[in-house]
């Protein structure tokens, strides 16, 4: 039931990468207060336990390769709840400033003069590999961690991977799974054949998948293991500080 005394307003929320007990605190309050809650594909729906029981629950899907709503849409929809029902918590995975097109819905919000809060989440950039035992920057081996979407908007390879792989940062690309073949060319051609790397599918759930190995040996361990999307990749270093790494380590001295 529309309810026109209630103040309109929109809270952006990131859900964290998976796991619904790393979602914060304040999100917990804002999602007790919702009127409506509109949820991607990549949040847990366990969330939704948190917003009152006559809240209403709108999926919106966004995730690559299946059925979507345009983000468009997205917005309208956003701004006619917060309108005809008050408060409108946007649900996202992760951190709605990192891939997340939060701005756009903040700024969409903004033209018609509705309030917009902002409540970060985990970004699972550096939340899954932290449950990982993987940190991104290391004393004495990694300074700085780039964060890079694997496919742009026109469907191609990120021109910031080749700047990425020759550094000597700690790389972390997001959605880029299906790409993996020429991130790993790329690798390849900045002469990183061994360079530690780890591909981690549904990072901080319960069916969580973690593949390790070098550069060279990377897309035929995800072809054995059967890693499917959403995947995280982390190329660097760092990455030979996971126990994995170094039991592999250990296997390839005892067969040389």
């Amino acid at each position: 039931m529309v309810n026109q005394n209630k103040d309109s307003r929109i809270t952006l929320l990131g859900a964290g990468p998976g796991d619904p007990d790393l979602l914060t605190i304040k999100g917990v309050k804002a999602l007790q207060t919702a009127d409506v809650v509109l949820y991607d594909a990549l949040t847990n729906e366990a969330l939704l336990e948190h917003a009152p029981a006559e809240a209403i629950k709108v999926y919106v899907g966004k995730r690559s390769g299946e059925h979507s709503y345009p983000q468009e849409t997205i917005n309208k929809l956003m701004i006619d709840y917060a309108l005809n029902y008050g408060h409108v918590v946007r649900l996202k995975g992760g951190d709605p400033f990192v891939f997340g097109r939060g701005y756009e819905e903040l700024d969409y919000a903004a033209s018609y003069s509705i309030p917009v809060s902002v409540i970060p989440g985990i970004s699972s950039s550096i939340g899954v590999p932290a449950l990982q035992q993987i940190p991104v920057t290391h004393r004495g081996m990694s300074e700085s961690f780039w964060v890079i979407t694997g496919t742009t908007t026109s469907g191609e390879v990120s021109n910031d991977i080749y700047l990425a792989a020759e550094s000597n940062a700690t790389v972390v690309i997001l959605m880029g799974l299906k790409k993996l073949s020429k991130i790993v060319e790329i690798f390849k051609a900045a002469g990183k054949h061994n360079l530690p790397t780890a591909v981690v599918q549904n990072g901080s759930a319960e069916n969580e998948k973690l593949v390790v190995g070098v550069v060279e040996t990377i897309e035929g361990l995800v072809e054995q293991q059967d890693v499917k999307a959403p995947a995280l990749l982390i190329f660097g270093e760092v990455v030979s500080l996971h126990p994995s790494f170094k039991n592999l380590l250990r296997e390839y001295a005892t067969t040389s």
